[in-house]
């Protein structure tokens, strides 16, 4: 790419800067306008770079909005900054050929939130037309005093890409990062990792992923559920054993059922996990890393089992409850590092072990399109000892004929069959089982090479359509 990234990426994103009300309320825009959309949007891709979270530069927006404009912008905003983070790199390389002086920093994240909307493939109606976008853009920043000066600027670069948008866009083609919209690092580590469908996972990735529920197998089943969708009018498929996708998003207060705990929503690849723990009645299972709580909620509804759901974060583990109570289900939820068992541990071992361990998550970025940004190469190595970290204290916590089930939402070998493999030889009395072992994401939007992955079996025969995964099973002798 010609122009990087402004700010540093950091393995672990810090909570984003509170953005103060005065700065929001300052601004001369209808709190319903594409303008305020992009100003705040533009002010979470700068959170981003600075190396937060865009879920948490989001809610320190939404926080700061007088109350009314929060609900009216919203859902414009949220969409427009993961939109930007899944074209960041194309809407970069775009403003380095068009500006030769960067603009201040506002400017410029406000600009790339503009190409975004602009940037849209051949398959996707346009939500603004290109006017529109031009027109609210300009608007936005003439809102801010310190940064009027700049909308000339900005309407003489959306406009001229606008007239010469073919040419631009097929010259953009030629760089790899602006056209796959992942940093260097990562493009070289997929092709390493699936050199027969880096494509199709790249492709995946930046793909909005669909609503996938999971169907409590406590209240009903997949069958009656959709029909129950069907009174409603809405349309689903059955993805899974309990999975269900709808056809189109729906906010889960909508979702029939949801409330009162009849559905969860969980990726169809996530939901794989409890099934392979294979987990029965009377088990004592331990969900390490648990937060926030979807495959301990899972694994309760398939067996009445004595679950501890183990979590670092304080504030994470909340979530937890928070979901068992919707469920109308219970676990016994510790907070506590799960490769320092000597803190929580009462010396009572497991039957079944879940360690869903802290990986770079990029087999879920298409749900998380800011990770990509804010992942480095050097974080690979230091999540890869962490995991072997948790993994060795785990284990001595096992029965003998216990199971461990070893899951990563990653595509990169080494926190998955690398990682599988290195247990196997360190622990002499694990016996791997059989398992998926790599589920690479799939998306219904894009095409999907039959070797890019699938439910390995698992599914119902619809078209896959789930993040990534690695799964890996171990039985202690």
């Amino acid at each position: 790419m010609t122009r990087k990234p402004p700010a540093p990426h950091r393995p672990r994103p810090s909570p984003a800067a509170p953005v103060s009300e005065s700065r929001l309320s300052a601004l001369h825009l209808a709190p319903d306008s594409l303008g305020f959309a992009l100003d705040c949007a533009a002010q979470a891709v700068g959170a981003v770079r600075a190396g937060a979270a865009l879920p948490a530069a989001l809610q320190s927006i939404f926080s700061s909005v007088r109350s009314g404009g929060v609900e009216l912008s919203r859902g414009a905003v949220q969409d427009l900054a993961y939109t930007t983070m899944r074209r960041l790199a194309a809407a970069d390389w775009l403003i380095a050929q068009r500006v030769h002086k960067a603009p201040p920093p506002h400017v410029g994240n406000l600009l790339t939130c503009a190409f975004a909307l602009l940037l849209t493939r051949d398959d996707e109606t346009p939500p603004y037309t290109p006017f529109t976008v031009v027109d609210q853009a300009v608007e936005a920043v003439g809102a801010r005093r310190e940064f009027a000066f700049a909308k000339g600027l900005v309407n003489a670069v959306l406009r001229g890409f606008l007239r010469e948008r073919d040419v631009l866009v097929a010259q953009l083609q030629s760089d790899d990062v602006a056209h796959w919209n992942y940093p260097q690092w990562w493009l070289d580590a997929a092709k390493r990792a699936s050199p027969d469908a880096w494509q199709t996972v790249l492709a995946a990735g930046n793909v909005q992923g669909p609503l996938t529920l999971r169907v409590n197998a406590r209240r009903t089943t997949v069958d009656a559920y959709l029909q129950l969708l069907r009174e409603h009018g809405i349309g689903a498929v059955q993805a899974g054993a309990h999975a269900v996708r709808l056809d189109a998003p729906l906010p889960v207060e909508r979702v029939p059922g949801f409330a009162d705990g009849v559905v969860s929503v969980q990726d169809a690849g996530a939901q794989l996990a409890a099934p392979l723990l294979d987990a029965r009645d009377g088990m004592r299972v331990l969900d390490a890393c648990a937060a926030p709580g979807g495959k301990t909620g899972h694994l309760l509804e398939l067996a009445d089992v004595d679950v501890i759901a183990l979590e670092s974060d304080a504030s994470r583990a909340s979530r937890i409850g928070e979901n068992l109570q919707r469920l109308k289900l219970a676990a016994d939820v510790r907070i506590g590092d799960a490769g320092d068992p000597a803190a929580w541990h009462d010396g009572e071992p497991f039957d079944r072990i879940l360690a869903d361990v802290p990986c770079s998550a990029s087999g879920i970025v298409r749900r998380h399109p800011d990770i990509r940004w804010l992942r480095r190469a050097s974080d690979i190595p230091a999540l890869v000892d962490g995991q072997r970290r948790i993994l060795g204290a785990l284990w001595p916590l096992l029965k003998p004929g216990g199971e461990l089930l070893y899951v990563t939402c990653s595509i990169f070998p080494e926190e998955g069959e690398l990682q599988a493999q290195w247990f196997g030889k360190q622990y002499q009395d694990a016996v791997r089982l059989d398992a998926p072992g790599q589920l690479l994401p799939t998306a219904a939007r894009v095409p999907v090479d039959a070797s890019a992955g699938s439910l390995a079996g698992h599914d119902t025969g619809q078209h896959a359509d789930h993040d990534g995964f690695f799964y890996a099973r171990f039985q202690k002798r």
